[in-house]
């Protein structure tokens, strides 16, 4: 599939109704419309905390800029831009002269549902609409990759579980413990799978496959065309995505000032 300008348009849409989605209900948490994305605070130490899907539509007005720093600072926020390699030229450069730098990358993944099969993962299941503790400090902890997690870390997980149209699973070790989560949401066709975590000691034992199996299972049921999921490159999560067939579509950089 050619990741072109329509294609991360729609990839990039979907990650902001997500970012949308997450914020709602949280306390104080507000976004704005600005240069065709989304900006999103949901708390100053919160990853939702930042810019998705700006100069897909055309070039960034300095004065979109200038609104886009007012927004979180005056809430004693930093930055923080997520790019997408497809947006207006011109971006990188007017941020680069007001000294944003590179913090991170991520490989954005894409798979064609068209003709999946059934992959059989025996050890996940949805998780109930009373597990949202239990859910979010599993995913956290797998993410994080600690047993101890903030308040903000926490408040995350609880957010993408309430989060309107959300599907939130639960994967257990051969000891019935429950091991690893992951969330997704499907919008105009396209599942969003995200929220991947397997707690550390529990994996290499194929929890992070099934939970992508399970999924790409019911994206399919549900009439999906295509699945997207963002890694760090090189990481075993894309390794394992790169197993069940998805395939990198471009990468995106987080941009703090």
């Amino acid at each position: 599939m050619f990741s072109g300008i329509q294609l991360a348009r729609r990839l990039e849409a979907a990650e902001a109704a997500n970012a949308r989605g997450c914020q709602e209900g949280q306390p104080g948490a507000t976004c704005i419309e600005v240069a065709g994305g989304l900006a999103v605070f949901a708390g100053t130490e919160s990853p939702l905390t930042q810019v998705v899907g700006i100069g897909l539509d055309g070039p960034v007005r300095e004065t979109e800029i200038e609104i886009i720093e007012t927004f979180f600072q005056c809430r004693g926020a930093r930055v923080t831009i997520d790019f997408c390699p497809l947006a207006d030229s011109g971006l990188l450069e007017r941020l680069a002269k007001r000294h944003y730098r590179p913090t991170e990358f991520n490989n954005v993944l894409i798979k064609p549902l068209a003709g999946s099969g059934v992959t059989v993962a025996p050890r996940v299941r949805r998780a109930l609409p009373e597990e949202s503790e239990l859910w979010s400090r599993t995913v956290g902890q797998g993410f994080f990759e600690q047993a101890e997690l903030t308040s903000e870390e926490v408040q995350v997980g609880h957010a993408v579980f309430a989060m309107e149209g959300s599907h939130c699973y639960l994967a257990a070790a051969q000891t019935g413990e429950i091991a690893g989560g992951s969330a997704m949401v499907v919008r105009d066709g396209l599942a969003v799978l995200f929220a991947d975590g397997v707690t550390k000691s529990f994996r290499r034992q194929g929890l992070h496959a099934e939970l992508i199996a399970a999924r790409v299972n019911d994206a399919v049921a549900l009439g999906c065309d295509l699945a997207t999921a963002s890694t760090l490159p090189g990481s075993q999560s894309q390794r394992n995505y790169t197993r069940a067939g998805f395939q990198v579509a471009y990468t995106k950089v987080t941009l703090v000032a």
